[in-house]
């Protein structure tokens, strides 16, 4: 199953027959793209199921419709286990970005925190997701975000990196965080709800 957010709308590809969800079916062969991004982005409808008979195939034709852009990210646990989240247009965020030509995913999502947050000692423990957003930026984009659960034992002051809009940088403990994905995307939601189910 792949996953596909849209804004806070969502394209789900699956090859389930099993309704999960209250959005519309149809056959991923019979759906035009435009109009199901247009319904999406308008709010139309707030999520569709594209039903495949062959995942992997139509993923890929999927992906055909778009410029997609590798990323990677973290989510930064301190000793604490509270959790590291960056503020930027006026949205609670997770530190993430594009991955550089030559550059692993791994290194990519440390580069990324590292620079967005002004954090050292950064340690990998290990893949949690990866999501998939589109967004409208000349084109049609679709942001592929590998995600890891990090560590840091770093006291000193978080520096957020304001040449990329970021205002604040600070850990949230599980209190804070319930509040602030209120104010977040639904794939940042995602992303925390995977770390948390282990």
């Amino acid at each position: 199953m792949y996953k596909v957010f849209v804004n806070d709308a969502l394209i789900i590809l699956t090859s389930s027959s099993q309704k999960e969800n209250n959005f519309p079916t149809h056959s991923f062969k019979n759906i035009s793209f435009n109009k199901i991004l247009k319904q999406l982005k308008s709010k139309e409808i707030k999520g569709i199921n594209l039903y495949s008979t062959d995942l992997e195939k139509d993923w890929e034709s999927f992906c055909s419709n778009l410029e997609v852009i590798p990323a990677a990210g973290g989510l930064v646990l301190n000793k604490k286990k509270e959790a590291l989240f960056i503020y930027r247009n006026n949205v609670w965020d997770l530190p993430k970005g594009w991955i550089e030509k030559g550059e692993t995913k791994e290194i990519a999502a440390i580069r990324e925190v590292e620079e967005e947050c002004g954090i050292s000692n950064l340690k990998l423990i290990k893949p949690l997701l990866t999501t998939h957003h589109i967004y409208f930026y000349k084109g049609v984009k679709l942001k592929e975000t590998y995600w890891f659960l990090m560590t840091s034992n770093c006291v000193n002051k978080l520096i957020p990196q304001t040449e990329e809009g970021i205002t604040e940088v600070a850990f949230k403990d599980e209190t804070e965080i319930s509040e602030i994905l209120q104010n977040s995307y639904a794939n940042i939601k995602l992303v925390y709800d995977t770390y948390k189910q282990g």
